[in-house]
Order: C-alpha cells, then structure tokens, then sequence
C-alpha cells in the first residue's frame, strides 16, 4: 500500500470511527484512530456495543492480515466473515469486537514503531529471538501472546533489542 493510498485509508477509519464513538459517547470530541486506543474506557464502551462490520472493513484494510487470517483470530468461518460483509447492518459480538480492537492497536502501535507498514508487515513475519523463535504474527491469535507482541515493539522503540 502506497503512502497516498495508507492516509486516504487512516482518514477514512478517523471519520468512521468518530462517528461511531459518537454514537458511544455524546461527549467524545473527534478521535484519531491512533488516540482512540489511549482512551481505555471508551474501548470497553465501543467493546459492549459491537463494531460494526464497515468500520472493521476499514480497520482491515490497515492490517496485513488476509481474510483467512482475521477468520482465524476471531475464530470464525470464512464463510461467516463473507456473510457478515453482505449484511449492512451487521455488529460484531463484543468478543469479536475486543479482538479486532486488539490486532487493530497492534498494528497501530507497529507502523508508529518502525515507520512504515512494510517494515511493520516484514517484522510480524520473520523469526523473533525475544518471542522464543515465534514469529510476532503467529502470536496474536491470544490476549498474551499480544501482550507480548505489545512489549517488544515497546522494546524496540526504546532501543532494547533482545
């Protein structure tokens, strides 16, 4: 994804999900997406309302996860995901809806970190020492394994390589 096509996709997930915080919360101002993700208790309000399945389509367009990988994270069908997209009113379970709320800072987190989303992408698929010889993207699929994603890049962006 091209740099022009990457800002064009950031704006329209910040207007989409500024709107949808606002439907949460009357109160909230206009929110990024990265400043959405310092604001813990307007997660937990956007988790118990579901996400709506546009909003996690532009969230995706972000991440360089395939389809067939978001299935797998949120322990779905395929099949299931497809359905979803044809149906326009469609919320995501607020399980599923943490999940992509996780993977989406992750990846939020990792373009800030290494600056650009090929690097990020390149990253979350080579061998890791720190994470025991996993591949970063191979541990994301648990609230622990990110957590441990979390604390690397962390590491990485102070300068603390394993």
């Amino acid at each position: 994804m091209s740099y022009d096509e990457q800002n064009i996709t950031i704006n329209e997930v910040n207007e989409s999900l500024s709107l949808y915080i606002k439907s949460i919360d009357d109160m909230s101002g206009k929110l990024s997406f990265a400043e959405f993700f310092l604001d813990k208790m307007l997660i937990v309000q956007a988790i118990r309302k579901g996400l709506p399945y546009k909003i996690f389509n532009q969230i995706k367009s972000l991440t360089p996860f395939s389809d067939a990988d978001w299935a797998e994270y949120l322990d779905l069908s395929l099949k299931s995901l497809q359905r979803y997209r044809d149906d326009k009113d469609f919320y995501f379970k607020p399980i599923h809806t943490e999940k992509i709320f996780e993977l989406a800072e992750v990846t939020n987190f990792g373009m800030e970190v290494f600056g650009s989303s090929e690097k990020f992408y390149g990253w979350l698929n080579a061998h890791s020492y720190a994470l025991n010889g996993y591949k970063p993207g191979e541990l994301l699929k648990d609230s622990y394994g990110k957590e441990m994603v979390m604390a690397e890049l962390n590491r990485i962006e102070h300068g603390i390589f394993a």
